[in-house]
């Protein structure tokens, strides 16, 4: 052991999971615990089973301790508004959902068509086109899909995380397990088909493997279209210039679309809600132009085509056109493209404001934008090729041009967004390694802002840009991904709708088939695009989708590496005697040595909360001491902006090891939690749960924020190196309360009256082990892969995802510790 100041790594062994022993085993020995074959509680009355309560946790299966009585329901819950606060985030989803969706005007009839129209052309495809946005947007998703949210979030990986909750298909990471609330009906809950196909799915490892594989793949597609899409519609509104310039350059297009690409970049750290307010007036007056051309267009040319309202003439479409509507469908599709970012976004904002926004709004603009353009193009075929401009009314040339530009710069903002929305799911689960997310809002929680992702993205639609200089060419690989994903969205909705809404399978499944066959007519139409350009972002997605999972089987095999060291205390040392200073001895599994005693105040980051921390199991058994106090110092995430007070410090004894407690600081994603002084923050914590566990207040464990009622403010401190690190648009910190001269780690302990004998022993031993030296102990894991001659590939697959850890892993630096107090503990794991 040294005690130096180098630069140090935290190692993740915080993916530590808890299972149970192997049949015939001894249970006290711990391990990896998995969440899916969980025998879960069954309380008399209950519609659903829950893990959260500490009941379950202290399931037979479990090896937790009393002192694990702080955990408690603090994952992600779902935010309800009302009045005109949902009125105002209906406001902000106009400018940062519906750009995509809205600029589709500018190109859907040109993409449709390769030659001049005849008037029934113009009916029959106005109609797949009202008829299109009605069934794939409007009924699907704005009536259905947006109610299959997880606690608020959305996207096929989220409905696939909705699913995780009632259905036993997953393990977990062991610090998320404890932030997501299992809602597992119990088995008389179910009809009797729905209970079949649950058992179905979770016995069978191959629907599970691919029900994984399609929530990845959506994810992964969705972020190919985030790449392509900033690029299309930016490219597409800088080529609109040549409207009035047409000599305008290849090169100095590229360049001006570039340009405006950084800038748009490097505005998303204002974070959604000042972002939506900026861009919700383009849109709003982009959607009123196409409203009122089209109003426009009706009266002064055609209004006739209001027939194609009829799906007489859609149906008539295919009939009359067979294999050439089939193929025509491939540019109908671009009137919805937009809308998986539409599902995506539901996080950053609510399933009402959508619903309001669509349909009083961007619903009827949109209606009336295609209907006025195929007005004038049935008195003008010719103009099919740029719908838009040439159906502007005279005189509004220009201001539409400007609009047009504006609308389609901001068109991206949607899929960026959606991006950091399912980054963030991903992360949760284990499929993506831990980056810096920013919560750039107090009030809408869901709105989120991830810097590395951002300029990833930049980078990528910038190489996007200058390689296809052209939305021609880029509009060959678009739609593609689109299709597949509400494909996957119809396909896990209606999981959903079986296994969590309950409802009769006869009465999910003709609208299964209809929106099945909706979605497959589309998507084997886009997929001609493939051999002209779609290979580009399905390549995209593919590669990602490989990163995504190989990322989740590491950490699998990494769980179960660790299993080892998940046990209680008292697994590791037992007490020679019952006195508060008996000795100390390591367990026979650990050798059966004597374990001394060293003086000074040692905090153990503990990334579970619970059990025995790996660094302490390791810093015992190397070393065969323990400092004369010790802290398992735990920082516990909570999906609020800031944990009141009250209910922010946890603290409790581990009656194993004399002179032992744990301290779990609950905090919000607006919280700093960690400063250089942060041992005088837990010595005062532990102090004064000594003091009133003797006055008979602490029956139960401690939940207080407090030390004294005088006490003055101290600024606690922010991590991203044990959870992921927020800030909010102001950058104000938080703050919690602690004593003056503690800010300054240098008061002396507080005199207290105290009668008891035990406790005044206790609190001089606290008090003289702090005063003598402090120590932050870590661990730094390193991993090695076990060799295999007949495991090559698996081999090959361990060493990348390794190479991964080590790149990504935090850095204590972060933690803005005295690093002249850090001790680090390495130890080796074979996976």
């Amino acid at each position: 052991m040294a005690m130096t100041t180098p630069t140090i790594t935290i190692a993740t062994d915080d993916d530590l999971t808890i299972k149970p022993a192997p049949s015939g085993g001894n249970p006290d020995l711990g391990g990896i615990y998995h969440t899916r074959s969980l025998s879960r509680t069954h309380r008399a009355g209950s519609r659903r089973t829950t893990s959260r309560s500490s009941q379950e946790q202290r399931s037979a299966h479990l090896d937790v301790e009393d002192e694990d009585d702080w955990i408690r329901d603090d994952g992600r819950k779902k935010q309800v508004f009302k009045g005109t606060t949902l009125l105002w985030l209906a406001y902000q989803s106009i400018g940062a959902i519906y750009g995509d969706i809205g600029t589709s005007p500018l190109y859907v009839f040109s993409s449709t068509f390769t030659e001049a129209p005849t008037y029934d052309d113009i009916l029959q495809v106005l109609s797949v086109i009202l008829w299109s946005v009605t069934i794939m947007v409007t009924l699907k998703y704005v009536l259905i899909v947006l109610r299959a949210d997880n606690q608020g979030e959305g996207g096929t990986f989220s409905c696939y995380s909705l699913l995780t909750r009632y259905a036993n298909i997953t393990d977990r990471d062991p610090r998320e397990a404890r932030l997501v609330k299992i809602a597992r009906y119990e088995t008389g809950d179910l009809p009797p088909s729905n209970r079949t196909l649950r058992s179905s799915i979770e016995r069978s490892a191959f629907t599970r493997g691919l029900l994984k594989t399609i929530g990845v793949l959506a994810v992964s597609m969705v972020i190919a279209d985030g790449v392509l899409t900033p690029a299309q519609s930016v490219l597409g509104a800088v080529q609109g210039l040549s409207v009035v310039s047409p000599d305008i350059s290849s090169s100095t297009i590229v360049g001006t679309s570039c340009a405006i690409l950084v800038v748009l970049f490097c505005m998303q750290p204002l974070g959604t809600t000042k972002l939506a307010t900026m861009f919700a007036p383009i849109v709003i007056l982009w959607l009123a132009f196409n409203a009122g051309f089209g109003i426009y267009n009706l009266v002064m040319f055609d209004h006739s085509v209001l027939k194609a309202f009829s799906p007489y003439f859609a149906i008539h479409f295919f009939v009359e056109k067979k294999t050439a509507a089939w193929r025509m469908l491939g540019g109908i599709l671009l009137a919805f493209t937009g809308v998986e970012a539409l599902f995506a976004d539901l996080g950053a904002f609510s399933m009402r404001a959508i619903q309001i926004s669509w349909l009083t709004y961007c619903y009827p603009c949109l209606l009336l934008a295609y209907v006025g353009q195929a007005a004038y193009i049935s008195v003008h075929p010719d103009a099919y090729t740029n719908p838009f401009y040439n159906a502007v009314p005279p005189g509004m040339l220009y201001p539409s041009l400007i609009v047009a530009i504006l609308a389609a710069i901001v068109a991206s903002q949607a899929m960026i967004t959606a991006v950091f929305q399912l980054i963030s799911q991903l992360m949760k689960l284990s499929y993506c390694p831990q980056v810096k997310v920013v919560h750039t809002s107090t009030r809408f929680h869901g709105q989120l802002y991830v810097p590395f992702v951002n300029w990833i993205l930049l980078c990528g639609t910038i190489l996007v840009t200058c390689v296809y200089s052209n939305t021609t060419r880029l509009g060959n690989a678009y739609g593609v991904c689109v299709m597949f994903v509400t494909f996957f969205d119809t396909c896990m909705v209606t999981l959903a709708s079986l296994i969590v809404w309950r409802m009769s399978p006869l009465l999910v499944f003709l609208p299964w088939l209809f929106f099945a066959t909706v979605d497959g007519l589309y998507l084997s139409s886009s997929l001609i695009k493939v051999p002209d350009g779609a290979w580009f972002t399905i390549t995209i997605a593919g590669i990602l989708a490989c990163i995504f999972l190989l990322w989740r089987f590491g950490k699998e095999n990494q769980w179960r590496a660790e299993a080892e060291d998940r046990f209680r205390p008292g697994q590791l040392v037992h007490r020679t005697d019952d006195s508060p200073d008996a000795g100390l001895v390591l367990t026979p599994r650990w050798g059966g040595g004597a374990v001394s005693r060293i003086r000074g105040f040692g905090i153990f980051f503990d990334k579970t909360g619970v059990l025995t921390p790996t660094v302490f199991t390791q810093f015992v058994s190397k070393f065969g001491t323990v400092p004369d106090a010790t802290v398992f110092f735990h920082l516990h995430p909570v999906e609020v902006p800031s944990v009141a007070s009250g209910e922010r410090y946890a603290v409790s004894r581990i009656s194993a090891v004399p002179g032992c407690y744990r301290l779990v600081v609950r905090h919000g994603f607006m919280d700093e939690v960690i400063t250089p002084d942060l041992a005088a923050l837990i010595y005062e914590q532990v102090r004064q749960y000594v003091i009133h566990d003797m006055s008979g207040n602490m029956s139960e464990p401690r939940m207080n924020g407090t030390v004294d009622q005088e006490d003055q403010e101290k600024t606690i401190a922010a991590t991203s190196g044990l959870d992921q690190e927020t800030e909010d648009e102001s950058q104000v910190r938080r703050t919690t309360t602690t004593t003056n001269e503690s800010e300054k780690g240098s008061k002396a302990p507080q005199v207290v009256a105290l009668s008891d004998e035990t406790t005044k022993e206790e609190l001089g031993r606290l008090d003289r082990a702090y005063s003598t030296k402090v120590m932050y102990l870590v661990g730094k894991e390193q991993m090695f892969v076990k060799t295999h001659p007949r495991a090559y590939f698996r081999r090959v697959v361990l060493t990348m995802f390794l190479w991964i850890r080590e790149n990504t892993r935090a850095k204590i630096a972060n933690l803005r510790l005295s690093m002249d107090r850090v001790v680090e503990v390495g130890f080796v794991k074979e996976i």
